[in-house]
């Protein structure tokens, strides 16, 4: 797997307050907010600089359906069970009739009594977005440690009530997230905080495998990596992500449902993924024009800059 080792020193409850964003931050929290508001859809989305912390959003904190983004904070808990040793990555694990979904995979298709390592099912989970592989992990895990995991990490609007049932119409209330929950779990794996270092980088890679790139990647220069995962039903399309684009890495979250079309769903995030891309290196030019004053102190390692910062400061 590849694996992109990235140390950031502030924690989100250190970052900016949003009554000043710098001016190409505050354009570009303007025009997701204008293109949010004309979609005749449900939306929310989040995007935070991580040289800064610093966040541009509509709804961020809005409870929506998770689709198959719920599985980022399934493998996290697995990764918690990882780090205590109650189970390694080479641990089989036996597919019963009730993990089966036929939403998305294969495993669906597998002989009830089949066993597959840890390791298989994650990579399956999030690379092809099986939702079997995911019921298994559930089951592993267990759902009431799942959501004590995220309610601990301050995810306040993530909840796992059920199973992965894609023929159930349930499953908008059962699955549910919202674009700062998704962002914040996925700053900390960038920082390489989300269980410890070595979990951080293994979910990073894992999620640079995803191979469902349509969303978010689909408007992005082909040599930037992204670490992500999507989630869909018929009217609905998430998606959230650590987009490294050169000196200005940032993490994105896009959900949108009750869409009169994927199609229309689909054009929405591609012109926030182009919009949080472009301006990102907007604004890193525009720290670097301003002495990094609203950098943070790893900002060298993205452009080699080493002027002092002083995050606590407004710019003026």
């Amino acid at each position: 797997m590849l694996c992109v080792l990235v140390l950031f020193a502030w924690s989100i409850s250190t970052a900016p307050a949003l009554a000043y964003l710098p001016p190409p931050f505050a354009l570009l929290n303007r025009d997701v907010r204008s293109l949010a508001r004309n979609l005749p859809a449900a939306t929310a989305l989040d995007v935070q600089d991580l040289n800064t912390g610093y966040t541009a959003g509509f709804n961020a904190r809005k409870s929506m359906p998770a689709a198959s983004t719920i599985k980022l904070p399934v493998m996290v808990a697995v990764f918690e069970q990882l780090e205590t040793g109650r189970f390694d990555l080479n641990r089989r694990v036996t597919l019963e009739g009730q993990d089966k979904d036929a939403g998305s995979g294969d495993l669906c298709d597998a002989r009830d009594g089949s066993t597959y390592r840890v390791s298989e099912l994650i990579d399956k989970m999030i690379d092809v977005s099986d939702n079997t592989a995911t019921n298994m992990l559930i089951r592993l895990v267990g759902r009431r440690r799942i959501n004590t995991d995220m309610e601990r990490l301050g995810l306040a609007m993530t909840h796992l009530l059920g199973d992965v049932r894609t023929d159930a119409w349930s499953i908008r209330a059962t699955l549910r997230t919202s674009p700062a929950d998704l962002v914040h779990l996925l700053s900390l794996m960038a920082k390489g905080e989300l269980v410890d270092q070595w979990s951080s980088n293994e979910m990073i890679g894992i999620l640079e495998a995803d191979q469902y790139n349509t969303l978010l990647p689909q408007p992005l220069p082909a040599d930037i990596l992204i670490a992500h995962k999507t989630g869909s039903f018929f009217d609905t399309l998430n998606d959230a992500g650590i987009v490294y684009a050169s000196d200005a890495p940032y993490v994105i979250a896009v959900m949108t449902t009750a869409l009169p079309s994927q199609d229309l769903g689909r054009q929405f995030i591609h012109r926030i993924s182009r919009l949080a891309y472009s301006d990102e290196l907007r604004f890193a030019r525009w720290r670097s024009e301003h002495d990094g004053t609203s950098a943070s102190p790893d900002l060298t390692y993205w452009t080699g800059i080493s002027e002092p910062v002083t995050p606590s400061s407004p710019i003026p």
